[in-house]
């Protein structure tokens, strides 16, 4: 398995723009898909985004789609999400996951088999 640490949460306005890091360790990092997901007080925790191992496929939860984009950089070991356009509802903990079998449903947590321990997003009105 690989492990995780989220980076560059804080506290901004609405219509802010905000760059979260994951980084990874492990010598097979390439060989995951990874995935970024929140979990806002008093609810589950929810898909965000997800990227295939090559970094050539991409998935967006439809609440984010067209305002947060995801990406890789294997060489480095580190998955971004850029955050554009942040509403007050995108206020959550934020978490990197991996997963080796890309197989299962993107938004099922029990498919991710790494986690990191999340970064905070809060969003100003």
């Amino acid at each position: 398995q690989v492990q995780l640490v989220e980076s560059g949460g804080g506290l901004v306005q609405a219509g802010d723009s905000l760059r979260l890091s994951c980084a990874a360790s492990g010598r097979t990092f390439s060989m995951y898909e990874m995935g970024w997901f929140r979990q806002a007080p008093g609810k589950e925790r929810e898909f965000v985004a997800a990227i295939s191992w090559s970094g050539g496929n991409t998935h967006y939860a439809d609440s984010v789609k067209g305002r947060f984009a995801i990406s890789r950089d294997n060489a480095k070991k580190m998955v971004y999400l850029q955050m554009n356009s942040l509403k007050p509802e995108d206020t959550a903990v934020y978490y990197c996951a991996a997963r080796r079998d890309s197989s299962g449903s993107l938004y099922d947590t029990q498919n991710f088999g790494s986690w990191g321990p999340g970064t905070q997003v809060t969003v100003s009105s």
